[in-house]
Parts: structure tokens; C-alpha cells; sequence
């Protein structure tokens, strides 16, 4: 007869704070250079269950190029000013924003919506979270996407970007709340 009993597993730890040493580097944030052709500006704030700003979360992005191929080289730390990357990380500022240069993702299958993956730490998360930014402008590929067709339309719009008038996008997060962002469940 066995008489051990479940183990409950350990918690994880806070994710943060975070510390300068050794965690950045050089234009991490540039899946390729400021005003390479096609690059634009992602942006947004990172708001806590309050509505006030996360000085000091990080952000992680992956991402398709502008024509949906997956990047699949060696070294997404390589910064070297012209290869597009697929792969940023991005410390969130004083004031709560954050910012990449990128490209707009192209679908990686026909008829697709185009998206950027997102995977957020910060303070007091004692995991990372993982959600996804959607591009606004084709409502059809929106309405036709797996995910966002299984959301409420409320909770949908939390997943797409806003086009800037330069062109560039601006994604705000907020952990929880009012228009908490949609987070994923990966096991």
C-alpha cells in the first residue's frame, strides 16, 4: 500500500525587479535599424490592475517578417543594422512605455491575421505572461482568426494594435482590471 501523499509543487518566484547587469544589450529593441525600409515604430504603456504605469517591466516579442516567414537563423542578438531579427526584448521606461523598431508581420499562411507574439514580465508576476498583438487593418483575416473569433468583442479588441498616423502601432497592456489584456494559457 503506498502512503505518500501529492506533492503540492513549489511556487515560482516574482519575475522582477530587474537589474542593469547583464540583461541588456545593444539595441535590443531593433528587430532592425530605425529607418531601414519598411520599419516602423511599436509602442505602448504597460498599466498595472490600478491604471497606473509599470516603471520597470520588460517585454519580449517574436514575429514573422514583412512577408510571414518565420525567422529561423542562428543569432536574433545580433544586432548588425540591417537583418531583420523576428526577435526584440524591450525594458519598459519610467513612465510606463516601451517601444520596438520592427516591421508590420506578414500572415504566415494565406488569409491569415498577421500577429506579434508577447511574452511580459514584471513586478509581483510569478510567471511570465504571453498575449499577442494583431495588426487593424484586415477585418476579414480578424474576424476569421481562431483566437480572437473564440473572444468576446469586448475582450478582442485588447489583442489589436492602433495605427499610428507616421504608420507606426501602439498596444497598450494592462495586467488586469478594467480592459485587462487578454493573456494566453500555454501548457
Amino acid at each position: 500500500m503506498n502512503n505518500q501523499t501529492k506533492l503540492v509543487p513549489t511556487p515560482g518566484q516574482t519575475v522582477g525587479p530587474f537589474y542593469g547587469y547583464a540583461l541588456p544589450f545593444d539595441k535590443d529593441n531593433e528587430l532592425l535599424a530605425p529607418g531601414s525600409p519598411g520599419s516602423i515604430r511599436l509602442q505602448g504603456t504597460v498599466y498595472d490592475g490600478a491604471g497606473h504605469t509599470i516603471p520597470d517591466a520588460i517585454l519580449e516579442i517574436w514575429q514573422p517578417d514583412a512577408e510571414g516567414n518565420v525567422v529561423q537563423k542562428a543569432g536574433s542578438l545580433v544586432r548588425d543594422g540591417y537583418t531583420f531579427t523576428g526577435w526584440g526584448r524591450g525594458a519598459v521606461g519610467n513612465s510606463g512605455v516601451f517601444t520596438f523598431t520592427t516591421v508590420n508581420p506578414g500572415p504566415t499562411s494565406p488569409g491569415s491575421a498577421p500577429f506579434i507574439s508577447v511574452a511580459i514580465f514584471a513586478r509581483g508576476l510569478t510567471n511570465r505572461l504571453f498575449t499577442r498583438i494583431y495588426l487593424p487593418e484586415d477585418t476579414e483575416a480578424l474576424a476569421n482568426d481562431p483566437l480572437l473569433s473564440s473572444l468576446d468583442p469586448g475582450r478582442r479588441k485588447t489583442l489589436i494594435a492602433r495605427r499610428d498616423a507616421d504608420g507606426g502601432l501602439t498596444w497598450d497592456v494592462r495586467l488586469q482590471g478594467e480592459g485587462e489584456t487578454v493573456f494566453l494559457d500555454f501548457q
